[in-house]
């Protein structure tokens, strides 16, 4: 008889024993984030693994390029994930990590897109204030608020190359030049001087383009250049 019980109490022990030694102290999680509406896999998610007892934090991690997360050294335990995104509705699932298994695959989680229409966009833009071309350049004068407020005159003092001395306009140092007004000649832009210039308020400009190189059918005289003021 005590034998009997002798061996009974072995047995529990070592079923207990091996009971165990069969349960799992850490697991490791992973599931597969997809679009529901396209059933593809979605990349580089930010998923997030919290304790359900207390909703505090317990792993992070990021999909991989085919939408993989996995969640390692998990604890046995209740969970739920948490997946906020961007074009999608929020998601929130539970999870019990049991001990049984050192591998847990929670399949495919689908994320559900939001359906929210973006405003309609509006993209402004302003032309460049300089504008180099192959033979000429050209100075927007119209958005600069250090030159709108003065006269054409003066406008062109700023303008690269450009000096005015005794109101006759000079291009890199040579009065030589050639000054038109929407691309035609003027009495108030002549060589001896350009004083006219000075009665024209700068904000009526709308660019200034610049010639260097002009070509043979423009004035000879202007072989410094051509200023082409264009209103």
């Amino acid at each position: 008889m005590k034998n009997a019980i002798k061996l009974i109490f072995m047995s529990l022990v070592c079923a207990g024993f091996y009971a165990a030694q069969g349960q799992v102290k850490s697991i490791t999680v992973s599931g597969t984030i997809i679009n529901k509406a396209s059933n593809l896999a979605l990349p580089f998610i930010n998923t997030t693994l919290y304790i359900a007892k207390d909703s505090s934090f317990a792993a992070g991690t990021i999909s991989n390029e085919d939408g993989i997360f996995t969640f390692e050294n998990v604890k046995p335990g209740d969970y739920f994930i948490r997946i906020n995104v961007s074009g999608f509705a929020n998601l929130q699932q539970g999870l019990y990590a049991g001990t049984s298994s050192e591998f847990l695959n929670m399949g495919s989680i689908e994320l559900t897109p939001s359906g929210q229409k973006m405003d309609a966009v509006i993209i402004n833009t302003k032309q460049a204030e300089i504008n180099n071309a192959m033979d000429k350049k050209t100075y927007a004068v119209q958005d600069n608020i250090s030159q709108s407020g003065g006269s054409v005159l003066q406008a062109m003092e700023n303008l690269p190359g450009v000096t005015i001395q005794d109101n006759k306009v000079q291009l890199r140092g040579n009065d030589k030049v050639v000054i038109l007004i929407d691309g035609k000649q003027s009495a108030i832009t002549g060589y001896g001087s350009q004083s006219g210039l000075d009665n024209i308020p700068a904000s009526s400009i709308e660019r200034i383009e610049i010639i260097n190189n002009p070509s043979a059918k423009y004035d000879a005289n202007g072989n410094a250049g051509i200023i082409n003021i264009i209103l």
